[in-house]
């Protein structure tokens, strides 16, 4: 083996060579005592790690086609990367907590490990190096969400994830052997010159399929998502919602227009009914949340329903829009998990939505920020989240086929949905401007890093949606 083929692995290489550093400062230090320098490290760390995967490459493979490396799957690494910068920055108030204090290396360490099974499973050219990599992502992200396990369900949230994550890869590996039966290879450009509508292959599909669902959490395979989330810490919980999602949703549509494009018209169908599910389903449960994390849980099902949207057209605008998607999603999003995280620090765990009652009189700009994350994820304008619901429904309706009017009646599903999802995520301004309380939250200043993050993620939501030149980057990659 030419050992120089790890040349094309730059953005894994770092995140290798960020773990050994991570892990031999946690090991050389006390654990016991206060380590105010181990966040400021960390996030120089993905500083470092960001640049280098921000540089543009070109079309690079390794190993014989397993990894491949071509300037859009950058894009994606760089917006996961910028994306775990801020969970990293919003994690140092939790983190110095003192039963959490302990385990502040442990969590670096497992949230490197989980993108850097992302990484590799964007990347790869082969379902054995897909689900290397899927299961890479997958069994650290459980530790995380166990990390808190003395508090808020964190292990019984854990124990679903793990099961839940454990039973799809059972259903993935399934369908994968039988596209291996039918084609007697695994090899993606091989499965794809090779494959044909068989119903062994389109099943094959299907429990594909099914299994990333999963990961997605995409209606009907949501059902570990509202207590997982209401278990993880809220740090945790930010980062699964986003970083997650999106390397997964990301991966699943390479997979579909790559691999399995001579089974459009299958994977299309099914798409259909999944999209409106999603969106539908999710939005209805959504409405009947009273905890934040719960309530959020749905939204991102709803969410994953819109990112999903994307694919549907099958063409070259649908991954433009759903990489710039997921762009703006993890600014809101992350906005708003910064935004519970720190009031459930300051106010001994509060996220009941009752709690934010009155919230603008004691903290307005917090609750200003909130209002824009809010707004954004509801796809209002003028903000960010209201240009990638624009793009996404332009690439489902680019799909021109000749009397197939599904496409028209799912992207309509999908605007009445937006309408609904105002609905709930005005429920949250609601609380925070008009109700009163006769124990609102006490007025509390926000730490630098909170400050940092919240920073980064309203610059994301008001810029994103009006400087053409974000957009341009990631269409420059196509």
């Amino acid at each position: 083996m030419d050992y120089s083929q790890f040349l094309h692995m730059i953005p894994e290489a770092v995140l290798v060579a960020i773990l050994i550093i991570v892990f031999i400062a946690d090991f050389a230090s006390s654990k016991k005592e206060q380590r105010p320098w181990f966040n400021p490290l960390m996030c120089a760390l993905m500083v470092v790690q960001l640049g280098l995967t921000f540089i543009p490459q070109g079309l690079d493979s390794a190993f014989g086609g397993m990894y491949y490396s071509y300037p859009m799957v950058n894009v994606m690494k760089t917006i996961l990367s910028a994306a775990t910068l801020i969970v990293v920055i919003m994690s140092r108030v939790w983190l110095q907590r003192e039963d959490s204090r302990h385990r502040e290396g442990e969590f670096y360490m497992l949230v490197i490990s989980t993108l850097l099974g992302m990484y590799m499973m964007m990347s790869a050219g082969h379902f054995l190096m897909f689900y290397l990599g899927l299961e890479m992502a997958s069994v650290p992200m459980a530790c995380l969400v166990a990390l808190d396990k003395y508090r808020n369900n964190s292990a019984e949230g854990a124990a679903k994830y793990i099961l839940t994550a454990t039973f799809s890869s059972g259903v993935m590996l399934f369908g994968i052997s039988f596209i291996y039966g039918a084609v007697g290879t695994l090899y993606f450009r091989d499965v794809a010159s090779l494959i044909q509508a068989t119903p062994l292959t389109i099943m094959g599909m299907v429990f594909f399929f099914s299994g990333l669902g999963f990961k997605i959490s995409l209606v009907p395979f949501h059902f570990w998502t509202a207590d997982t989330y209401q278990g993880a810490p809220t740090v945790v919980t930010g980062y699964l919602s986003v970083v997650s999602k999106g390397a997964a949703a990301f991966t699943l549509m390479v997979i579909l227009y790559k691999v399995f494009a001579p089974l459009t018209q299958y994977w299309q169908y099914l798409l259909y009914v999944v999209v409106v599910l999603s969106i539908t389903v999710a939005n209805l449960f959504a409405i009947r949340q009273k905890e934040l994390k719960r309530f959020m849980a749905f939204s991102s099902i709803s969410q994953a329903g819109y990112i999903m949207l994307a694919v549907i057209g099958g063409n070259d605008m649908g991954v433009v829009s759903l990489v710039y998607y997921v762009l703006v999603y993890v600014a809101a999003n992350l906005a708003v998990f910064a935004v519970i995280s720190i009031v459930e620090q300051r106010n001994g765990g509060a996220t009941e939505m009752d709690a934010y009652n009155g919230f603008y009189k004691t903290n307005p700009k917090l609750s200003f920020i909130m209002t824009l994350a809010l707004f954004s994820l509801a796809g209002i304008p003028p903000f960010a989240g209201m240009f990638s619901k624009f793009f996404v429904f332009m690439s489902a309706l680019e799909l021109r086929q000749t009397g197939n009017f599904l496409p028209y009646l799912v992207v309509f599903i999908a605007l009445v949905n937006t309408v609904v999802s105002l609905y709930y995520y005005l429920l949250i301004v609601k609380a925070m401007y008009i109700k009163d309380s006769e124990n609102p939250l006490p007025t509390f200043k926000s730490d630098g890093n909170t400050k940092l993050a919240l920073a980064l993620c309203t610059v994301g939501i008001v810029a994103f949606g009006v400087v053409s030149c974000v957009y341009n980057w990631i269409y420059a990659a196509l």
